[in-house]
């Protein structure tokens, strides 16, 4: 019974945590300020919106793709239809409970395809590392970018830089130590999560051995590559955002991408962090919020299009084979 309510919490709470900062961020905000977030947000150019949605198509149909040349090693060539279905109704997933996408589009491919779900579940998550490399990668570059806004906003605030690197330093010292406690103990918790790093690494190893690793790398790079497209397009769309500089528009890529994970499809937060980002560049709260929620709307709306859809025609497609 207590595990069933853990579960239940589990998906719950985050929902609440979304719907909590819709109400609050309306409710904070003066009638005036929620009249110009809806001005920006009817205002805005269908256009720029739909070209956002086809990025957004662009780099799900290259991940499905991508999908097969980890599955190929293994001996399994599954149809393209399938694997990009199974990715769609995957993300989809994601919207009723977190992370619950990577389990169903496994056992899509399973039931469809007849690959054991065990390895199609293990490519995801070595896939999902690589992803993961490029979204640090492209978090390094941005905050190199930020350097000079980072050190104003320090001075501003009257924060010591110095007094944040050393921060940062002792966690990453903290880190180390705390691998190297993982590595020689024997506590069977501390055991399981050094099988799973070890698993980590393996999959890693794994990207590099395969026989199209360019082709591979060449499809993580463009996946990213349409993301950030679909995120920058959308400036577009909104009045007096359109000169807004490339890196501040890459600072709130960064803080989307981590905010997207905080409850179930980024409801509320993602949003609210792109607003907040934005406001330490001098942009309105109204317009980066606007931003946010267009942002957040054509691609939930894309989701919600292309997982229905996948769906429904999944067991069609495949009934007619």
């Amino acid at each position: 019974m207590k595990k069933k309510i853990i579960k239940i919490l589990k998906i719950v709470l985050p929902l609440l945590l979304g719907v909590f900062l819709i109400w609050y961020s309306l409710k904070s905000a003066t009638p005036q300020e929620r009249q110009e977030l809806w001005e920006n947000i009817s205002t805005a150019n269908p256009w720029f919106l739909l070209l956002s949605m086809l990025f957004g198509g662009l780099s799900h149909l290259s991940r499905a793709y991508r999908w097969k040349f980890m599955l190929e090693p293994l001996g399994y060539k599954p149809k393209l239809a399938n694997s990009f279905m199974a990715v769609m109704a995957g993300y989809l997933a994601n919207f009723g409970i977190p992370r619950s996408g990577e389990v169903l589009r496994a056992a899509s491919l399973s039931s469809y395809e007849k690959v054991p779900f065990e390895k199609a579940f293990g490519t995801i998550i070595s896939e999902r590392i690589a992803d993961v490399i490029v979204m640090l990668s492209i978090t390094a570059i941005t905050l190199f970018l930020q350097t000079e806004h980072l050190l104003a906003y320090f001075r501003a605030n009257e924060i010591n830089p110095l007094f944040s690197v050393g921060i940062l330093l002792a966690l990453v010292l903290l880190g180390v130590l705390g691998l190297q406690i993982i590595k020689r103990s024997k506590l069977p918790f501390l055991v399981r999560i050094k099988k799973m790093a070890y698993g980590l690494l393996e999959g890693m190893r794994s990207i590099l051995k395969m026989k199209q690793k360019w082709a591979f790398i060449f499809h993580t790079l463009f996946i990213w590559f349409m993301y950030i497209l679909m995120f920058y397009v959308i400036v577009f769309s909104i009045p007096g955002l359109g000169n807004t500089e490339f890196s501040i528009i890459m600072a709130a890529f960064v803080v989307g991408s981590f905010a997207i994970s905080a409850t179930n499809g980024g409801i509320g937060v993602y949003p609210v962090a792109i607003g907040a980002i934005l406001m330490l560049f001098g942009i309105s709260k109204q317009s980066g919020e606007a931003f946010g929620w267009l942002t957040w709307g054509t691609q939930t709306l894309m989701v919600l299009i292309l997982g229905g859809l996948s769906f429904i025609f999944l067991p069609i497609f495949n009934r007619q084979k």
